[in-house]
C-alpha cells in the first residue's frame, strides 16, 4: 500500500470515529433514559391520583368564582391525599441531578445568554419560599420557562409545568394551582 494511500486511509477512519463519537454524545445515555423513565413513571402516577380523587377536569366557567371554588376543591383533595408531600418526592435526587445537569448545559451552551436574558425580563420571582403540597401563591408571578430550556427538559402531560422560582425548578399542577415538587438550586447562579 502507498504512504498516500496509507495516509488517506488513517484520516478516513479517524474522521469516522469522531463522528461517530459526537453521534453517540448527543443520544441520552442508558442511565439517562431509565431517569427520564423514572421521572415519567412518578408524574403518570401522581397525575392517576389526582384524577382518582378529584374526578374529571372541571367543566369551562366564565365565573371567576365557581372555578377558584372548583380549584381549591381540587387542591383539598390532592392535599388530604398526600399529606405527607415532601421535596424529592417526584425529583428524586438522581432526576434532580438529572434536571440539573439538562439546565446546566443549555444555559452553558450558544443560547445561553438569550435564556438567562429572557428570564430576567419575564418577571423574576425570588425570596419566595416553596412547600411541598401547597398552593402557589395568589397574586406571585408564574415565571414562564424559556422555551429554548423547556427543550431540554422532559415533556410533561399538560396539567403540569416547569416554573422558575428565583434559582428552583418548581413542578406546578396547574388544575389545583398546587406546587407538586421542585429542585432547590436547579438554575446556576448567573455569573453576569
Amino acid at each position: 500500500m502507498s504512504r498516500y494511500k496509507l495516509a488517506s486511509t488513517v484520516i478516513a477512519a479517524l474522521w469516522l470515529s469522531g463522528t461517530l463519537m459526537c453521534v453517540g454524545s448527543t443520544q441520552p445515555g442508558s442511565d439517562d433514559a431509565k431517569t427520564i423513565g423514572e421521572f415519567e413513571s412518578r408524574v403518570t402516577k401522581y397525575l392517576d391520583m389526582r384524577t382518582k380523587e378529584s374526578g374529571s377536569a372541571a367543566h369551562p366557567s366564565n365565573s371567576p368564582d365557581k372555578l377558584t371554588a372548583t380549584q381549591q376543591n381540587v387542591a383539598e383533595k390532592v392535599q388530604s391525599k398526600r399529606p405527607a408531600a415532601a421535596q424529592g418526592d417526584i425529583f428524586t435526587p438522581e432526576i434532580a441531578a438529572y434536571l440539573k445537569h439538562q439546565i446546566s448545559a443549555t444555559l452553558a451552551g450558544p443560547e445561553g445568554h438569550k435564556i438567562r436574558a429572557s428570564m430576567r425580563r419575564a418577571e423574576p420571582v425570588t425570596g419566595l419560599t416553596l412547600h411541598v403540597n401547597e398552593e402557589y401563591p395568589q397574586g406571585v408571578p408564574l415565571q414562564s420557562t424559556p422555551p429554548t430550556l423547556l427543550l431540554n427538559l422532559p415533556t410533561l402531560p399538560k396539567e403540569l409545568e416547569y416554573r422558575i422560582v428565583g434559582r428552583n425548578l418548581v413542578l406546578l399542577d396547574t388544575v389545583p394551582n398546587l406546587v407538586v415538587d421542585f429542585v432547590p438550586n436547579a438554575v446556576p447562579a448567573d455569573k453576569d
